[in-house]
């Protein structure tokens, strides 16, 4: 009988299964991939899914879709995967030494010594001047909002340090997307862009802090602060009002895009995506155990599901 294969060299605890940078990428760069968190793709999909969110329902709002929505549509994409990285980067190289005491982090690349803080700066710089190169490419006003979107980012990795709610400034940096892709194509920002962005942070709020669940021991020993400890066993309760909130105020947003020029079908479309949204928030709850680590782990990668679904809708809402 065959053993379990043994893990690739430098791989981090949480990664992926048999992801493509243990297994194909070049071994010169896996340490600066894994400091993107290439490994871990879920991250990815949680910063790019909002930007996603403001650009169709901005194209709602418009009542007009064209090709350069398309470039928008791929830009996000790309940029949202440099800025993760950027962000990961940024926020390892402040964690260093929180990571190192913690057991799933330990192995990250610069607490296990794959990369020294010098090379994780280099890479982090590098990284977000490719992505200011793709905002170049969109309007003013989103170019301004892309370079105001450095001050969450910068400030997330040290909320953890003085307040119990550092989820909230992840999601003020990780919904940050939808702003912008919303005035890239509208080239203005209105106020349906900014409920959707406050319903993307209600988002943030629930998927992050089952995600913080699976620290919560290591983190009391060495002093860091979250919702999960925070909430500790009324989690479930909070999570419940997290996802009444992420469904509403995605409800309202779509209300105030469509109803103005909108048709009654592309409305109903549109509403039915926070709705199968808050029953696949519902199911996560279901299934929550906050002392199931790779439960925990299993819930907090369903959230890319969870995002798509309203996209699904409100891409269909633009054909009603």
């Amino acid at each position: 009988m065959q053993g379990k294969a043994p893990a690739p060299d430098g791989q981090v605890a949480d990664a992926v299964s048999g992801n493509w940078v243990d297994t194909r990428a070049p071994a010169f760069a896996r340490p600066y991939l894994r400091l993107s968190r290439a490994d871990r793709p879920i991250g990815t999909w949680l910063l790019l899914i909002p930007c996603w969110w403001g650009l169709v329902l901005s194209m709602l709002w418009t009542q007009s879709a064209s090709w350069s929505d398309a470039w928008i549509a791929a830009a996000c994409a790309a940029g949202a995967w440099l800025m993760r990285g950027a962000g990961c980067t940024w926020n390892d190289i402040t964690d260093r030494e929180f990571d190192a005491r913690v057991e799933r982090t330990r192995s990250r690349p610069i607490p296990s010594g794959q990369v020294s803080v010098k090379q994780a700066v280099a890479w982090m710089i590098l990284q977000a001047l490719l992505a200011f190169a793709i905002l170049l490419t969109f309007n003013r006003m989103a170019i301004s909002l892309g370079v105001l979107s450095l001050l969450p980012v910068a400030i997330y990795p040290f909320a953890k340090r003085f307040t119990w709610w550092p989820q909230v400034f992840l999601g003020l940096a990780f919904n940050w997307g939808a702003l912008l892709a919303w005035t890239a194509h509208a080239g203005a920002l209105h106020w349906p862009a900014v409920i959707l962005y406050a319903s993307g942070i209600a988002w943030t709020l629930f998927y992050d802090t089952i995600y913080a669940h699976q620290d919560t021991e290591d983190d009391a020993l060495i002093g860091v602060k979250s919702t999960a400890r925070l909430f500790g066993t009324d989690t479930a309760k909070w999570l419940k009002y997290f996802l009444v909130a992420t469904v509403s105020l995605m409800a309202w947003a779509i209300i105030e895009t469509v109803k103005p020029s909108g048709s009654f079908l592309a409305l109903v479309v549109a509403l039915a995506g926070p709705w199968a949204m808050g029953w696949h928030m519902a199911w996560q709850l279901r299934g929550l155990d906050i002392n199931d680590n790779a439960k925990l782990l299993q819930l907090f990668r369903a959230n890319r599901d969870t995002g798509l679904i309203p996209l699904i809708f409100l891409v269909a809402a633009l054909l009603a």
